[in-house]
């Protein structure tokens, strides 16, 4: 990936997520999640710290029972520039689940194994995070929790830690306004504010835009988008 903007999508996305930071949502036993994102600048700019460029990241979501799914991802397609494929298997499992007092938690572990243009052999990230919706509200729900990245995950040669927050709030049955970010300056660290929608029952399309932590003014900005499928 870009250096500036290489764990964005790639590697905060790993289950059913906001925009990158994990949704405390964890699907049913059987049920099965796939999702396509896509993050791109269109234009270019010689003072840009992150200049035009495409990624695409597939993934697909299994529950397996006992408020416990397990996903996988294939990040690092980026172009132009050399792919640095990499495999994301990862586990979410709801901790908590209080019902009608809206609160929950999650804990959660992606692996990260490059398999093509390596810069290091073996990642992971670990976060936890409490989620709570709010009673008489339209579906507004709140997070915070914390990460930690390990080794050249996120930056080079060093580990990251710090704190992931995510809004949710339902505005029709069919449409959310979405917003997520990770603190700190590095490769994931970003806020992402936009919306989700649903054209059909099965499909959720989501659209975003990704603004750095470091290099805003700077050109670390740019386009999120995805489309969803539960397949049953």
């Amino acid at each position: 990936m870009l250096m500036v903007a290489g764990g964005l999508s790639s590697t905060a996305r790993a289950q059913q997520t906001i925009f990158n930071v994990p949704s405390s949502d964890v699907l049913d036993k059987g049920k099965v999640y796939g999702e396509l994102d896509v993050t791109f600048k269109p234009n270019d700019d010689d003072g840009n710290v992150v200049g035009r460029f495409s990624s695409f990241v597939p993934r697909v979501v299994v529950g397996t029972g006992g408020r416990v799914e397990v996903g996988l991802n294939v990040t690092g397609n980026v172009q132009p520039g050399s792919d640095s494929t990499t495999l994301v298997p990862a586990i979410k499992f709801k901790a908590y689940d209080g019902g009608d007092n809206g609160f929950s938690m999650v804990v959660g572990d992606n692996v990260f194994i490059p398999v093509r243009n390596k810069s290091y052999d073996l990642g992971n990230y670990v976060y936890a995070q409490v989620s709570k919706t709010f009673p008489g509200t339209n579906g507004t729900r709140l997070t915070a929790g914390a990460y930690h990245f390990s080794d050249n995950v996120v930056a080079t040669g060093a580990q990251r830690a710090g704190g992931q927050f995510g809004f949710e709030q339902s505005v029709t049955p069919r449409f959310t306004i979405l917003a997520d970010y990770y603190t700190g300056k590095h490769a994931a660290g970003y806020f992402t504010p936009g919306f989700a929608f649903k054209p059909h029952p099965k499909v959720t399309g989501y659209v975003g835009y990704q603004i750095g932590n470091s290099g805003a003014s700077n050109g670390n900005h740019f386009f999120y988008t995805a489309i969803g499928i539960n397949f049953n």
